[in-house]
C-alpha cells in the first residue's frame, strides 16, 4: 500500500498570511462544501514548554489563519475561531482548535453602507460586496476572483439599516430563480503561493472535464443514501417585508403568489404546504424570484447520498464541483445503479494509527 503524503497545518497571520509556525496536530477532521461553510477541528499536543510557547504565539483565535498542507499541495484553509486548552487526568495538555473556511469571515463582516445596483450582473454584485469587505482597513484577506459574468442582471438595494452580514447577502443573492453558487477555494498556484480564490458558478459550480468512475464493491468502501421528505412541499408562498404607507392602518407583509404543483397532486402526492420569510425584501419581483426558487427546490424529497472512498489519486478537494460516475450493485440494486452525480462536499479523515486515509463525498442527485 502506498504511503499517504504527510499532513501539515500552517498557522499564519490572518491579514498578511505571514507564516507564524507549523505545529503537529492530532485527530484532524476537515470538510469543505458548496453552499455551506467548511470546518476543521483537531488538537495540538503540548508535550513541553517550548511547544507551549510556540502554540501561544501562533494560536490566536480571530487573528490566525490555518492552511492544511498535504505533501506540497494546499487542501484547505480558513480562520481559526476557537481554542480550548484542556488537560486530561494524567496531566497531558492539548490545545483543541476549530477553524471555519474562508467563507466564515464574510459572515463576521456587516454592511454599514447602503449599496444599490441597477441591472448589474449578479456576479459583479458579488465582487462589489467582496471589494467592500477588503477595502475597509483591516479587512483585506487577499481573496482573489476573476471577471466572468453570469449573464443575469439584477436590481438590488442593500440597506445599511438592516446590518446584514456580507455572507448572508451573498446567500440571499444566490438563492433566487436563475441564481448561482459560490465558495472560496484554497490551493497553491504554479508559483507556489497560497491562494484564496472566489469561485462562482451559474447556475452551479462545475469543475473538471472527465468523469471519475467509483464502483461498489470496489473503491467505494461504504455508502449511505438517505431520502428525506420532511422538507418536501408542492404548495409554497413566501413573505417579504411589512408594507405600511399609512400609519393609521395595520401593516401586512408583502407576499408572493401561492405556487401549487398541480401535476404533483394529479400524480397522487398529498398536498404539502410550506413557506419562507425574507423580511428585508421589499420588491415584489425579488420576492417572487425567491419563492419560485424555494418551491422548485422543495418539490422533490431531499437526497444527499454520501460515499466513503480511499483518498489519493484523483480523489482530492479539487473534486468539489466535478461529476463522478457511481456504479453500485448489491441487494438493493440487483440491476446495477449506474448514474452521474456532482460532488457538492467532501469530509476528509487523514490517516491515523489503524485507520486509512479516507474521504466522504457528498453527492447531488440530478
Amino acid at each position: 500500500m502506498a504511503i499517504a503524503p504527510p499532513y501539515r497545518l500552517l498557522f499564519c497571520d490572518l491579514r498578511s498570511d505571514t507564516l507564524l509556525d507549523a505545529l503537529p496536530v492530532q485527530g484532524v477532521s476537515l470538510d469543505d462544501y458548496i453552499g455551506k461553510t467548511g470546518r476543521l477541528t483537531g488538537t495540538v499536543p503540548i508535550p513541553n514548554r517550548a511547544i507551549a510557547e510556540r502554540a501561544r504565539r501562533a494560536l490566536v483565535p480571530g487573528r490566525t489563519g490555518v492552511w492544511v498542507e498535504r505533501g506540497r499541495d494546499i487542501w484547505w484553509g480558513g480562520p481559526l475561531w476557537t481554542l480550548n486548552l484542556a488537560s486530561d487526568e494524567r496531566g497531558f495538555l492539548g490545545a483543541q482548535i476549530q477553524a471555519g473556511g474562508w467563507e466564515s469571515y464574510l459572515y463576521r463582516r456587516l454592511l454599514y453602507d447602503t449599496l444599490t445596483a441597477t441591472q448589474v450582473d449578479q456576479f459583479d454584485i458579488v465582487r462589489e460586496l467582496i471589494d467592500y469587505v477588503q477595502e475597509t482597513p483591516g479587512g483585506n484577506l487577499g481573496i482573489t476572483y476573476d471577471d466572468t459574468v453570469s449573464g443575469v442582471p439584477r436590481d438590488r438595494t442593500f440597506l445599511r439599516y438592516d446590518l446584514s452580514s456580507i455572507g448572508d447577502l451573498l446567500d440571499g443573492l444566490a438563492a433566487v430563480e436563475r441564481g448561482f453558487e459560490w465558495r472560496i477555494a484554497s490551493f497553491r498556484d504554479g508559483d507556489g503561493r497560497r491562494v484564496k480564490r472566489l469561485q462562482l458558478g451559474h447556475p452551479v459550480i462545475r469543475t473538471g472535464t472527465a468523469d471519475i468512475v467509483l464502483d461498489h464493491p470496489g473503491p467505494v468502501l461504504s455508502y449511505a443514501w438517505p431520502t428525506d421528505a420532511t422538507l418536501k412541499a408542492n404548495a409554497w408562498q413566501s413573505r417579504g417585508a411589512s408594507i405600511n404607507d399609512n400609519q393609521a392602518k395595520d401593516s401586512y407583509p408583502l407576499t408572493s403568489p401561492l405556487l401549487v404543483a398541480d401535476d404533483d397532486i394529479a400524480a397522487g402526492w398529498p398536498r404539502l404546504d410550506s413557506s419562507s420569510d425574507y423580511t428585508s425584501v421589499e420588491e415584489q419581483t425579488t420576492l417572487d424570484e425567491h419563492a419560485r426558487a424555494d418551491w422548485t427546490a422543495a418539490r422533490n424529497p431531499v437526497q444527499i447520498p454520501e460515499v466513503t472512498v480511499l483518498l489519493g489519486g484523483t480523489i482530492t478537494p479539487a473534486l468539489i464541483g466535478a461529476t463522478v460516475r457511481l456504479r453500485i450493485r448489491d441487494l438493493w440494486h440487483p440491476t446495477t445503479l449506474d448514474a452521474r452525480y456532482r460532488v457538492v462536499g467532501m469530509s476528509i479523515s487523514p490517516p491515523e494509527r489503524g485507520r486509512p486515509e479516507t474521504a466522504r463525498l457528498f453527492l447531488e442527485v440530478p
